[in-house]
């Protein structure tokens, strides 16, 4: 990723630089770690890519930036200057989730690379071209979209060459399950096929859809879980507009109009609170 070399110099530098602050932000073969998440690409009236980002809340920045380094790009904080969803001026968007796959090997973290995507391509046929060549530390799925309504759906992993499918929908799996405890404890399979149905349901607007995701088995948190749904999000990539929600609450944002704000969210049946 030779584009983001001088940006990453820059940012070792502000964080005070040094070998252990140098490793850590250059993401390459970071700790494994693992999330949930459900991916949807909507292309009815309004193009959408929406999503549920699942995890432990206390791993978790709460924070949505909007920047200006090599291109304006909005997305979802992690690992300090990393992204786990968003959308550039272009229109383009990418988001990730993990694969389902207990492998680890060399290779950068995934958030690392979604940055990258975003200040680096225009559309999903480059950033396809990217995720083809760049080495990740585990499985991952991206799925991605630009403004002309075109989208994909890659699984990535350090054993196997990224492998490109056409799906709308993408979970917590790359075609067999291959780790069957962790498949059940997020529902993975049943996440996968609610979505699908709902794709197919042709009385299903765009509005409903996100509903759904606030519902189980999309959304997750039980009472025996830390681990579950911490935000959904809807990128549009024709308008440059992002919705985060949650139950009774939301917040937007655009390229055009980008409000600096803190808000606080509950989160379900759990006695932490999220604040963005």
């Amino acid at each position: 990723m030779p584009e983001l070399v001088s940006l990453y110099g820059e940012v070792c530098k502000l964080a005070g630089g040094g070998d252990l602050t140098s490793r850590y932000l250059s993401m390459w073969n970071p700790p494994a770690f693992m999330s949930g998440c459900t991916q949807v690409a909507w292309i009815k009236e309004t193009p959408a890519l929406i999503r549920n980002y699942d995890h432990y809340p206390k791993w978790f920045e709460g924070v949505m930036l909007k920047s200006n380094w090599l291109r304006p790009v909005i997305g979802i904080s992690d690992c300090n200057w990393g992204l786990l969803d968003g959308m550039n001026s272009s229109g383009l968007c990418a988001s990730l989730n993990f694969g389902g796959r207990n492998v680890v090997g060399e290779g950068f973290g995934i958030p690392l690379v979604i940055r990258y995507l975003l200040e680096t391509c225009e559309n999903v046929e480059e950033a396809v071209k990217s995720l083809k060549r760049i080495p990740v530390h585990m499985a991952y799925n991206v799925m991605l979209m630009d403004r002309e309504g075109n989208y994909a759906t890659l699984f990535l992993g350090p054993d196997r060459p990224a492998t490109l499918v056409n799906k709308q929908a993408c979970t917590n799996h790359q075609g067999d399950i291959e780790w069957p405890e962790y498949a059940f404890e997020t529902q993975t399979i049943e996440r996968e096929r609610a979505v699908e149905n709902y794709l197919k349901d042709k009385k299903l607007d765009l509005n409903s859809l996100c509903e759904k995701f606030l519902q189980p088995p999309l959304h997750q948190f039980g009472k025996k879980k830390s681990f579950g749904t911490l935000y959904s999000a809807a990128w549009f990539p024709e308008t440059g507009k992002v919705k985060l929600f949650w139950k009774g609450k939301e917040l937007n944002q655009s390229f055009s109009k980008f409000t600096e704000k803190q808000i606080t969210v509950q989160i379900t049946n759990q006695p932490e609170s999220l604040i963005y």
